[in-house]
């Protein structure tokens, strides 16, 4: 009776809340005993919740029910709302955008790309410029003075730069030295060059030119554009035609390298003029030996140039397509020692005119000053040498007219000239001012050929001519 009593208490206790819902059963239990039992409903809980499991976990269980319950819908092919329809036609709208975008950035990244790339070679163009700027001699300072005839260049006099101090040790242990042992630096002075400027009378241009035998450079027509180059490897080069071409080419193949790189190897032929203007090669060459920068020519059926990073000479037979003959260019400065004003290693020029192939370089002994040698075309062998009074680095390229040196000023200047003329028949050399233009004001290469009468340039990625005229300076 004690424990009814607890009962009634507690169901005092509970007051009114308790007093709709609680019971109290007695029964027998299994033992046989009796058993007083006694329930109360939960005031806040609809249902007791398994073990383990919280509301959240089974809010979650909710909402993945519903999930599975509209996928299966799905599958079997039932119509959706037109709610539901919009929004899966907005979000394929928003997909189709996102994927534009990115096909859009993915363009957009393979030209910078290729700007990158650009801008790499460039840079590679500049680094060299300015280990050429770094590499040249200064000039002392000297007054201005008037000679009196075409002969008196005088020399002046500075110091002798660090980077060209001799250096100790036997001279023949190293024969690829940037350092010409035959200058023993006994004389530390350098030439400054002045004269007077001799003003070259215009010919008379209403007839024709006058294409037969040799004469003075008396005019310099404009320039004809016949190609632009394609790449950056393009920026300067050399092209040609041989005046005096062999078979199985003939005179009107016209020849082309493209010069920017450290690896020059490709050169590329056209049947004539009109296909070249057109960019359509009939012949690609691999050369066995990679090119050092500009100075190549085209003579008698053979490729001659200068093989990178040396002073040796190469003879490229085209009908046989390797290397016929190669010799060392005796003293020759080379990759950067002496090249023109505009750099591009171009230490050795070769050239053809009327009287074969010549070599324009300069030497440690000349001190910077303008070498040049003619050339067997057979076997390289040197023939003559002369030394002009005129600074290689001083003058922007420079080229050969029946058996005369001709340089240019400037290779930047739109209106420059040619400033010095140099004859090996009398090895007397004077300053001139014959016009010349450079319409694109980076001129890498000037080229004579003798058969068309024309100069070739290559001119800030156009490769130009210029016809010109022969006659008598007075």
């Amino acid at each position: 009776m004690w424990f009814l009593a607890v009962l009634w208490i507690s169901s005092l206790l509970m007051g009114s809340q308790v007093q709709s819902s609680a019971s109290l059963r007695r029964a027998n239990a299994g033992s046989g005993r009796c058993q007083y039992t006694f329930t109360v409903d939960s005031p806040t809980e609809a249902s007791c919740p398994s073990p383990g499991s919280t509301p959240e976990m089974e809010a979650l269980k909710s909402r993945l029910g519903l999930l599975e319950a509209l996928v299966a819908r799905l599958v079997g092919g039932e119509v959706m709302p037109e709610s539901s329809q919009s929004s899966g036609s907005g979000l394929q709208d928003s997909y189709n955008q996102v994927m534009g975008e990115n096909a859009q950035l993915k363009r957009e990244k393979q030209r910078l790309d290729r700007q990158v790339q650009d801008l790499q070679q460039r840079m590679e163009e500049l680094r060299q410029e300015a280990e050429r700027l770094r590499s040249r001699p200064c000039m002392q300072q000297t007054s201005s003075r008037v000679p009196q005839n075409d002969n008196s260049f005088t020399p002046g006099s500075g110091p002798v730069p660090s980077n060209l101090a001799s250096r100790p040790g036997n001279p023949q242990e190293d024969k690829s030295s940037l350092r010409d042992p035959a200058w023993q630096y006994s004389n530390p002075g350098y030439q400054e060059l002045t004269a007077v400027v001799t003003e070259v009378t215009a010919p008379n241009l209403d007839g024709p030119a006058d294409i037969s035998g040799c004469g003075d450079l008396v005019w310099v027509e404009n320039p004809e554009v016949h190609r632009k180059a394609d790449s950056i490897a393009g920026k300067y080069g050399v092209w040609m035609q041989d005046p005096e071409a062999k078979e199985p080419y003939g005179p009107d193949m016209v020849w082309r390298i493209d010069a920017v790189g450290s690896e020059v190897r490709q050169l590329f032929g056209y049947e004539n003029m009109d296909q070249l203007t057109r960019g359509f090669p009939t012949k690609v060459l691999l050369l066995p030996e990679s090119v050092e920068s500009t100075g190549a020519t085209m003579y008698k059926g053979s490729l001659y140039y200068q093989r990178r990073l040396s002073r040796t000479l190469i003879r490229y037979d085209l009908h046989a397509e390797s290397i016929a003959a190669r010799r060392d260019l005796p003293h020759a400065g080379f990759h950067g020692q002496f090249p023109y004003s505009w750099g591009g290693y171009t230490d050795i020029d070769l050239a053809i005119d009327e009287n074969g192939l010549w070599a324009i370089y300069s030497t440690n002994k000349a001190k910077g000053a303008i070498v040049i040698s003619q050339l067997d075309p057979h076997n390289l062998e040197v023939k003559g040498t002369w030394e002009t009074k005129i600074r290689k680095t001083s003058v922007a390229n420079a080229f050969m007219i029946c058996g005369k040196l001709y340089t240019v000023a400037s290779y930047t200047s739109p209106d420059t000239t040619v400033n010095y003329m140099f004859d090996t028949a009398t090895s007397q050399g004077k300053a001139i001012s014959v016009p010349f233009k450079n319409r694109y004001r980076y001129n890498s290469m000037v080229d004579y050929n003798s058969a068309k009468r024309k100069l070739y340039a290559w001119d800030n990625y156009y490769m130009v001519s210029y016809s010109v005229r022969l006659g008598k300076q007075e």
